[in-house]
């Protein structure tokens, strides 16, 4: 009797292991982080990337007008994507571009932005990645649509043509 309830019980333990994973698999607990709109930007000292020179928040995002953060790396394959819709979006009046290069080197940077362009007006070098976690940032590429010093819009990931058409809804 013993040897036959030694292998029904190993068949039921296994039963059940396998329908608590399998529930589990179901579940999914994927984490993204709450979207900070509506917030002031966080105040912070950056070094600029193309010169020695050491800016705060408030000399970089006036009053009156509206500016993109886009957080980006050359070692980003999505940043690679969504790079021409950035260029796109420079040549508009109505928005400013500024850009934070995430742990990354500034020669692999230079490399990337002589092969693509340059779109931003200024650039923050971020090589620790210290200022985008001020910002609230888990990743790259992350925009932050910013107007009168409020984030309006935060965009997780890279922008595509449906967001760069509500960017300038938005603008207008």
């Amino acid at each position: 009797m013993k040897n036959k309830l030694l292998p029904i019980f190993i068949t039921s333990v296994f039963i059940i292991i396998f329908i608590f994973f399998y529930k589990g698999l179901q579940n999914s607990n994927i984490y993204t982080p709450k979207t900070k709109i509506n917030n002031k930007i966080p105040i912070f000292n950056g070094k600029l990337f193309y010169e020695k020179k050491i800016i705060h928040s408030s000399e970089l995002f006036k009053l009156e007008k509206y500016y993109l953060l886009n957080i980006w790396s050359s070692w980003c394959v999505p940043c690679r994507q969504e790079h021409p819709l950035l260029m796109n979006l420079a040549q508009s009046k109505s928005i400013e571009l500024i850009g934070m290069n995430y742990k990354d080197t500034k020669i692999n940077a230079k490399f990337f932005l002589a092969e693509l362009g340059n779109p931003y007006k200024k650039i923050i070098f971020d090589d620790k990645g210290i200022k985008a976690i001020e910002w609230g940032a888990y990743g790259v590429p992350e925009s932050f649509l910013i107007k009168d010093g409020i984030i309006i819009k935060r965009y997780i990931g890279p922008l595509n043509k449906k967001l760069f058409n509500e960017i300038n809804f938005l603008i207008k």
